[in-house]
């Protein structure tokens, strides 16, 4: 018990900062989800005016469902404003043992996961706001009457646009993966079809069910695979020309990155 409380204070200092990093996550959290509990009526509001159904009803289906639903909206907001600041208390806890270039690149990498994430949720939310207009017009041309329960209707719009969010940020994933030496872009290419094959299953299980759908949102997926190689295509030329040098004289290839200034 004495060794584990000699190796434990060794480590007293770095558990003294994840706990006050931890508080100042919980305060925030707690005051951004009592915002979002509040204002659950304005932001129900604005999330249901915005795709500006005229063909259709978005009714509850208990006396319950509000407050469920202002809970649920409480806790995406929460969430929502504390994944900005759980980034940079990960990064201040960590960058005394990162090296420059490693900064550079979370620095460079932050934002544009960012970008990724808002563009990918945009864009699953203009794909249903196209589809859900369209489909409540042919419901009323067929005599039917479209009553939407607003749970199952926010959250197939919420979870559709997070989940190409974050399937937008895999290009990101793909240069880590690069840049560590797992893969290079030659292999990613011979893989192509593959890639594209996943891509497809993967978005055909979001919603809407349709095969055009389904085909909008794989579209910008491959694209952007295809621009993720063609931005590495240079440093994976350079470390296999680097890996031949270094076979030709006899040494242990070293990687690009290998300077940690």
């Amino acid at each position: 018990m004495e060794k584990f409380n000699q190796i434990f204070s060794g480590y007293s200092e770095y558990f003294e900062s994840i706990r006050k990093r931890i508080y100042v996550l919980a305060v925030f959290f707690f005051i951004f989800f009592v915002v979002g509990f509040f204002g659950a009526g304005y932001i129900l509001r604005t999330a249901v005016g915005v795709f500006d159904l005229q063909n259709a009803v978005i009714v509850t289906t208990s006396p319950f469902q509000f407050l469920d639903l202002a809970t649920k909206i409480g806790l995406y907001t929460g969430l929502i404003v504390c994944l900005p600041l759980f980034i940079y208390q990960m990064y201040d806890f960590l960058k005394d043992g990162l090296s420059g270039k490693e900064k550079r690149l979370f620095f460079i990498l932050l934002p544009v996961g960012l970008v990724l994430f808002a563009v990918g949720f945009a864009y699953g939310y203009g794909i249903l706001f196209f589809y859900l207009n369209s489909v409540s017009g042919i419901n009323l041309a067929f005599g039917l009457k479209n009553m939407w329960d607003i749970s199952t209707f926010l959250s197939q719009v919420i979870l559709t646009s997070a989940l190409l969010g974050l399937v937008f940020q895999f290009p990101i994933v793909l240069t880590f993966l690069i840049r560590a030496g797992l893969f290079d872009t030659a292999y990613l290419r011979k893989k192509r079809r593959f890639a594209i094959a996943i891509i497809f299953i993967f978005v055909g299980f979001l919603p809407p069910p349709d095969i055009f759908s389904t085909i909008l949102e794989a579209l910008p997926l491959i694209l952007i695979y295809e621009m993720t190689i063609w931005a590495n295509s240079g440093y994976s030329a350079r470390r296999a020309a680097q890996a031949e040098a270094a076979a030709a004289a006899g040494q242990e290839p070293l990687a690009l990155n290998a300077d940690r200034t």
